[in-house]
């Protein structure tokens, strides 16, 4: 079982007299736009559609077929899902946000080294080594966070509780595969 969603916010409930961290997802019916199978593309998947956003799930086999309606009513309390979402993007960052560098020290002569990387390689390459830990681009990443339980499923809302912290932003797509235990 699969489907897209859209995150809402965290939340906290009550479950057996203690509180627990949930995030709200909200999803809404998704519409299966594209069935794929061994015989025609050498693989079995299906497509979902939620408004504008698509995604293609790989299945063994599937029942669903064209315009079938995906909701939540495939999931329920205590089941271990899968999410994947985008990460919020953060923009430039140094090396002291992006890899937790300490910096330079803030005396003995040096001036304007307080967040900045140091050294980055010796003399014998003569050339900065692939994979250097350096400031550039942070966030946007494709991640996903397994073995996360369902705390409660609202049929009425379309919306499923699901106990821990999910990738992304408010209002960011997120994807809900259900693990088979």
């Amino acid at each position: 079982m699969f489907i897209l969603g859209k995150k809402i916010k965290t939340d906290q409930v009550w479950q057996e007299k203690k509180i627990v961290s949930v995030t709200v997802v909200r999803a809404m019916p998704n519409t299966v736009s594209l069935v794929r199978t061994a015989e025609r593309d050498g693989y079995h998947a299906v497509q979902l559609a939620m408004g504008k956003e698509k995604k293609e799930f790989k299945v063994k086999e599937s029942a669903l077929k064209m315009g079938d309606s995906v909701g939540v009513d495939g999931f329920k309390e205590g089941d271990t899902v899968r999410v994947s979402g985008t990460t919020k993007g953060r923009g430039y960052q140094g090396v002291v946000k992006r890899h937790g560098f300490g910096g330079g020290p803030k005396t003995h002569g040096q001036k304007n080294r307080l967040r900045m990387p140091g050294s980055i390689g010796n003399t014998s390459p003569q050339r900065v080594l692939p994979g250097k830990k350096m400031a550039g681009h942070m966030g946007t990443d494709r991640v996903t966070i397994k073995n996360l339980k369902i705390v409660s499923v609202d049929k009425d809302n379309n919306l499923l509780f699901i106990k821990g912290a999910v990738p992304g932003a408010r209002d960011g797509v997120v994807e809900i595969v259900k693990i088979n235990t």
